[in-house]
């Protein structure tokens, strides 16, 4: 059995090991055919007409060079575009690309080159966008508990259990967003391990909602930044079923999901709306399907593949509810690392009002036998 990739390939790419017409394995091979047709022609040419061998000779060598030159220029000029471009990128620039007009193994070589600056542009951006989202996020609860302490300094404001008490508000939502940035340093370095075990769903999902509930009420008036929602006029609604259905998932990580789910559910919610967590046993052993329904303005079909992105808030007009920051946009992102760690599936579906937004955890088949 062959050692390399045996897997389908893009759209209009040949199969693995298949010949193609115009491979440098066939021009190479044409090169010598003809470079010995001529040889030949030529000393058939030198007998019928006493020609001295010397002359064949050296018209053969002539001929020869002459179509070697050809055949190698069309094969090292793509080579110095091809390293031009990674020079370029090893530098820091992203935009230039190999032009691909060849149907050989060079014409691979340059989209797999056009394809790495696709992606090394992207991570560039995203980087930058880290950057920018995450000074403008820090900026405002520093700013805040700044504004507070040079009060209470200056004499303004007295430090009293009120002042006291919006500073540590500050503080916490600081340390709030130092924990999401946290929680993605771990998404990208994968050092969290799943701890899988069995539990009910309707008691854990029912301590999960009502954290929710507490913690909103605890810091009602106070956008939050990151992490969990403030309003406390939003419903939520847990249904399970059948009562006694359990599950084998990370518990932690499955609070994060349901939690954050729940969190962008409730920002995009319209005032006094409901969001719905509904559970179902899913079609194998100990799996589980999480259904977690609003009634805000729902996502656009165009932007569903963007919804688990990193510092996506959403493209439709006024996406948040009364009371609601918009957050940092890595909370989908988290809920979406946390579900591919369980090998199980997120994503949004199609919902007659709202956003609906399913999740499926494979269970039993995803314990390593």
């Amino acid at each position: 059995m062959s050692g390399g990739p045996a897997g389908p390939r893009g759209p209009g790419e040949e199969p693995w090991g298949a010949v193609r017409p115009f491979s440098i394995k066939t021009k190479l091979g044409a090169l010598v055919v003809v470079s010995v047709l001529i040889t030949t022609g030529l000393s058939i040419v030198a007998v019928h007409t006493k020609t001295e061998l010397r002359f064949i000779t050296v018209f053969s060598m002539i001929a020869t060079l002459l179509i070697t030159q050809f055949v190698a220029h069309s094969l090292t000029a793509p080579l110095d575009d091809m390293n031009a471009v990674a020079r370029s990128i090893s530098q820091g620039d992203y935009t230039r690309r190999v032009r691909e007009n060849r149907r050989d193994e060079l014409g691979d070589l340059a989209e797999t080159i056009n394809v790495m600056a696709d992606e090394l542009e992207a991570q560039d951006r995203q980087r930058k966008e880290l950057v920018a989202n995450v000074s403008h996020e820090l900026r405002t609860p520093i700013a805040g508990l700044r504004a507070v302490l040079e009060n209470v300094v200056d004499g303004i404001a007295e430090p009293d259990t009120e002042t006291m008490r919006t500073a540590l508000k500050q503080t916490e939502r600081l340390g709030r967003l130092v924990e999401t940035l946290l929680d993605l340093s771990r998404l990208d370095n994968g050092v969290v391990p799943l701890r899988q075990r069995r539990f009910e769903v309707w008691p854990y999902l029912s301590g999960v909602l009502k954290e929710a509930n507490m913690v909103a009420g605890a810091r009602g008036g106070m956008t939050s930044g990151s992490g969990n929602h403030t309003r406390t006029d939003v419903h939520l609604h847990l249904d399970v079923s059948p009562p006694e259905l359990t599950a084998h998932a990370d518990p932690e990580r499955i609070h994060q999901v349901v939690a954050n789910l729940i969190d962008n559910a409730v920002k995009h919610s319209p005032a006094h709306g409901r969001v719905t967590v509904k559970a179902r046993r899913g079609p194998q052993p100990e799996s589980l399907e999480l259904e977690i329904l609003d009634e805000g303005p729902g996502i656009p079909r165009s932007e569903w593949h963007r919804v688990f992105e990193r510092f996506n808030r959403g493209a439709v007009r006024r996406p948040h509810g009364p009371g609601s920051d918009g957050g940092t946009g890595l909370g989908l992102a988290i809920a979406r690392w946390a579900v591919d760690l369980h090998g199980g599936r997120i994503g949004v579906a199609e919902s007659e009002r709202g956003c609906r937004i399913i999740v499926t955890l494979p269970g039993l088949s995803s314990v390593p036998s």
